[in-house]
């Protein structure tokens, strides 16, 4: 039976492919016009007219229901938002500014800025003391423009940074010699602290009202205790009186180093370049030197393993414990610390 072929359908032909030499049945069918918008079609499918802002009338009104409260802030919705609104308009100001003359670091004006806890407590939240540390590297940037070209907005912004109180504003008083001939020096080291009285005399040393034996057991923390005397031959020109309070004993052993150097340097003001040669004049690391060197003459070694160490510890900042080792003759015995120590102040070691 045959049927006769619908006039729908696609008229189908097969053709052989040249590269491949397969054979496919391929559609005759033409694809519909696509469809375009016209000028009219396009001007009928505006949703509305354009809005007319000039006049208040043309506007179209406002529904209270569905409008929302806009932040001010652009950070509101982050974690601090004060914080980063304080970094962007710093930020602003620096890309604003750049180009105005400035003056080195050392001629800018001292400024005190706060803390990262005062900063905290300014605008509550919780500051990462990292995140504060990028405002305060702008605001040093900022305070190093010239004091005659600053601008006042950017004066004002910088105010809020600032402390209320500027520690380096308040001069501070010499120490002098009172009518009774004591020299008053006040040491800090680690939690420790002393106020030593220093007044002529013939050496004698008393520590809270106790001989200085009783108070430091260790020959070490003695030594330490009465350094800044014996380095500048002073050790029987002068009586110290002293408080110690807080910490252990080696702190306290230093901190009254760091007072007795102090309180020397009131009656003797020449001796202060050697005082300061001797590290006596900063919180005193000497426990530290001394634990350095002990350590190095702990292992017993030949004159020339010595010898070598010293060369090599030359123009570095342990110059002198290399200097020092060298002359030691043997391994560590009851006066080697005397001895190192003492070549250690006289050559002037730096560490």
């Amino acid at each position: 039976m045959a049927f006769k072929r619908s006039l729908n359908l696609p008229i189908r032909l097969l053709y052989r492919c040249p590269q491949c030499q397969t054979r496919s049945v391929r559609s005759t069918q033409k694809a519909p016009p696509a469809r375009s918008l016209t000028t009219s079609s396009a001007r009928r499918a505006v949703a509305a007219p354009p809005i007319d802002f000039s006049s208040q009338d043309n506007l179209p009104p406002v529904n209270v229901q569905n409008a929302r409260v806009v932040p001010a802030s652009p950070s509101y919705f982050s974690g601090r938002p004060d914080f980063t609104d304080n970094l962007l308009n710093l930020q602003a100001l620096l890309r604003k500014y750049q180009t105005l003359p400035t003056v080195a670091p050392a001629q800018a004006p001292r400024v005190a800025w706060r803390t990262v806890s005062q900063y905290r407590l300014l605008v509550g939240e919780p500051v990462r003391a990292s995140k504060y540390h990028q405002v305060v590297e702008i605001l040093k940037r900022l305070n190093q423009i010239h004091p005659a070209v600053m601008p006042p907005d950017l004066h004002e912004a910088m105010q809020i940074y600032k402390r209320d109180v500027n520690p380096y504003a308040v001069a501070k008083q010499p120490s002098v010699v009172d009518e009774d001939g004591r020299a008053v020096g006040i040491g800090r080291r680690k939690s420790s602290s002393a106020k030593v009285f220093l007044v002529p005399g013939e050496g004698e040393v008393l520590v809270n009202g106790k001989s200085i034996n009783n108070i430091f057991g260790r020959i070490h923390d003695r030594e330490s205790a009465l350094w800044a005397l014996k380095a500048t031959n002073r050790i029987d020109k002068y009586n110290v009186w002293a408080l110690v309070s807080g910490g252990g004993t080696t702190g306290q052993a230093e901190a009254l180093t760091l007072g007795t150097a102090k309180a020397l340097m009131v009656h003797e003001p020449d001796l202060k370049p050697a005082l300061r040669r001797g590290r006596l004049l900063t919180n005193l690391r000497l426990g530290n030197v001394l634990t350095v060197a002990r350590s190095w003459m702990r292992h017993s070694r030949s004159s020339k393993s010595r010898e070598e160490e010293a060369r090599k510890a030359e123009g570095k900042k342990n110059a002198g414990v290399g200097q020092a080792i060298a002359l030691l003759e043997g391994p560590c015995h009851p006066n080697a610390v005397r001895r190192c120590t003492e070549n250690l102040a006289y050559s002037g070691w730096n560490g």
